[in-house]
């Protein structure tokens, strides 16, 4: 069994949206030891740093919140696909030809895990992929963009996905995984009437081998 941690470690120089600076996460010593005798740090940070799940309300008045994230589509099986080649923006054609059925959960790789994840012109998921991969069903969407789209005018591509309760997933450390048939287990933090939230997020081999 083998388990890939697939999130990205949360610090002042990780890589964000866009490589925008006020989207940098800080972190806070509250107390130290040995004066405090003990260690306690604070950290501010918007919600969609790092590895994340967004939820319908991130673009949707009326969506529902993380409280009610289904999370049995976070431990799920799921499949990786490796789409190295797209240029700019991943295409209906570069998603069509891949073995994806209703109700599977979606792993997309980049140039994004190359080193382009926090450029302005990271890699994203174009609306007529997003609208394809709807039209099948799919469970959900796993990035290794900050973002499914790059500020498209109307948010197309999140509307495909969250209009239909797809799952996103953004903000994935998929450089090291070889593409294939995982299990995920990708859990938010509980926090009430929030658009999205920072998660943990692992995929496993051999799961099997485990229980």
């Amino acid at each position: 069994m083998t388990i890939y941690d697939i999130s990205m470690p949360i610090h002042r120089d990780m890589p964000v949206y866009r490589g925008r600076e006020g989207k940098r996460p800080t972190h806070h010593l509250d107390k130290q030891m040995p004066k405090d005798a003990i260690n306690e740090t604070s950290i501010t940070m918007n919600l969609h740093t790092g590895t994340h799940l967004d939820t319908p309300r991130h673009m949707m008045q009326d969506g529902w919140t993380m409280e009610d994230m289904p999370l049995e589509k976070l431990i799920t099986r799921c499949k990786l696909f490796d789409l190295s080649h797209a240029q700019d923006a991943i295409t209906r054609d570069d998603v069509i030809n891949l073995p994806i059925g209703k109700d599977d959960f979606v792993l997309l790789r980049s140039q994004n895990s190359a080193g382009r994840v926090g450029d302005a012109d990271f890699v994203y998921i174009r609306k007529d992929a997003a609208e394809y991969l709807a039209d099948i069903g799919i469970k959900g969407i796993g990035t290794d963009a900050l973002g499914v789209e790059r500020d498209q005018p109307g948010h197309p591509t999140h509307l495909a996905f969250l209009k239909n309760d797809i799952i996103i997933l953004e903000g994935l450390a998929l450089a090291d995984v070889p593409a294939g048939e995982y299990t995920l287990i990708a859990l938010p933090i509980l926090i009430n009437n929030a658009e999205g939230a920072p998660a943990r997020a692992v995929l496993i081999d051999n799961l099997s081998d485990l229980i």
